[in-house]
């Protein structure tokens, strides 16, 4: 495994050059059009091949980021024979035997997203340039990886998405060459509702608080929709800027108003604050319309519920994965367990929501070019679309041909009230069907966009 450099663009080359550039008309020039091109951008053509693992190292997300990273680093390891395989061992599929991709050697860089999209885009331009990678993962901001996908599809290369949960990453901004394995804000929305209901009430009145980008609109409309469904009352919807910190002028308001329901659409460092900031006013203790106030986030992780600490006790919410799923729930949820010791054992601590997502994406996307036979991103497109799998934590998974979302069961979780440990803040609620997540493609929370047809680039 090779470990990238930083430099001020955000990467430095760690694998063999691919070749001189060719002046042709585009913005991709250098490596991703070499002389020896075969056909397809960074066709691999040594003994290796480079992937591209853009995170947020800095910014509200930057917690995510590193977990990402962790998990992509595991991913290269394991693909490349090295440590003891993990999910390898549980996929359903048996191609991939640690012999890297199609007996290529995995190597990789790596960049900082900055949880900003242009920061974003200039790391997966230059790696895809400079450094040949010929897929890019990663990102934690919808704004981020919906930036990036874009660019992936113009440069004629895989983007499988990391940690991205607004609708657009695969409804209206949805692109061929891109896929996204973590689930979405239509599906929190549905898995969360029916509890927040038996558990809160239908006769309820909700405050949003929502950050000013993708991911919080569609993360408020879902949540939105899906309660005043079943009863609720939304009193208002505020926007607060992904650069907030500190939201009391927030939640101040919430004071005023006759809400008994606060939903915070944060996510990352944004909801640690937000919700201290709740706490601190004083909400989880008030009585409004004669019902206990309650506080909803839509998502979080362990991460965020540690950085939280105590606040996020009694807190609803809904993730992709967790790492107590297969000792909870058994075999359906197999290759949690194989995960988590095989992080564990190489970081000291279970991973993350995050770092599941990638280190599945990254196996995922060597699975599919092994089984097409081809690095050529069109066969990459064509054996994952419709692809169905088991074995990578989540249970039965569907890769859908329609707009490249998986479709898997939904963890509803609360936080504990009396943690053993700081690993384990959260407990599962619920683990809602992927049949009740499941819409049409064409449902009007991802009206817009076509997926277009897969560019290979050349």
């Amino acid at each position: 495994m090779t470990k990238s450099n930083f430099t001020r663009r955000g990467v430095m080359k760690t694998g063999a050059a691919t070749g001189a550039g060719l002046a042709l008309p585009t913005i991709f020039t250098g490596a991703a059009w070499a002389d020896a091109h075969t056909g397809f951008t960074n066709a691999p053509q040594g003994d290796s091949v480079t992937l591209g693992f853009n995170v947020p190292q800095s910014g509200p997300y930057a917690d995510e980021g590193a977990d990402e990273l962790r998990a992509f680093q595991l991913a290269v390891e394991h693909l490349n024979g090295e440590g003891d395989g993990g999910m390898l061992q549980t996929f359903s599929s048996k191609v991939l035997d640690g012999t890297g991709i199609m007996g290529k050697r995995v190597e990789y860089v790596s960049g900082d997203t900055q949880t900003k999209s242009d920061a974003a885009r200039a790391s997966a331009r230059s790696m895809i340039e400079k450094d040949g990678a010929i897929m890019v993962s990663g990102g934690s901001s919808s704004g981020v990886a919906v930036a990036v996908q874009a660019l992936c599809q113009e440069a004629g290369v895989i983007f499988m998405a990391g940690l991205t949960h607004a609708n657009d990453t695969t409804g209206k901004d949805k692109k061929a060459n891109g896929f996204r394995h973590f689930f979405n804000s239509y599906m929190s929305g549905a898995a969360l509702a029916p509890i927040l209901a038996a558990q809160y009430g239908n006769d309820r009145k909700a405050y949003h608080l929502t950050a000013d980008y993708n991911w919080g609109y569609t993360t408020e409309q879902a949540v939105r929709e899906s309660t005043e469904a079943l009863g609720w009352e939304t009193v208002n919807t505020v926007l607060t800027p992904l650069t907030q910190t500190d939201f009391s002028s927030y939640i101040a308001p919430v004071l005023q108003s006759d809400a008994d329901i606060l939903v915070l659409n944060h996510y990352g460092g944004n909801m640690v604050n937000s919700l201290t900031n709740a706490v601190q006013f004083g909400l989880r203790a008030r009585e409004v319309n004669g019902k206990q106030f309650e506080i909803v986030v839509p998502l979080y992780s362990e991460l965020m519920a540690r950085g939280a600490g105590e606040n996020i006790a009694g807190i609803l919410g809904s993730q992709n994965w967790d790492w107590k799923l297969e000792n909870q729930l058994g075999d359906r949820y197999s290759g949690t367990n194989a995960f988590v010791q095989s992080f564990g054992t190489k970081y000291g601590f279970p991973p993350s929501q995050a770092a599941h997502t990638c280190y599945v994406q990254t196996l995922l996307y060597a699975d599919a070019v092994t089984r097409a036979g081809s690095f050529n991103p069109c066969a990459v497109v064509e054996a994952l679309e419709g692809y169905e799998f088991d074995g990578l934590g989540n249970g039965p998974t569907l890769y859908r041909a329609d707009d490249h979302q998986c479709f898997k069961d939904v963890v509803v979780v609360r936080g504990k009230e009396n943690p053993e440990n700081e690993f384990d803040l959260v407990e599962i609620v619920e683990v809602t069907p992927a049949d009740q997540v499941t819409y049409a493609p064409d449902h009007p929370q991802f009206a817009g966009g076509s997926l277009g047809d897969c560019n290979p680039g050349a």
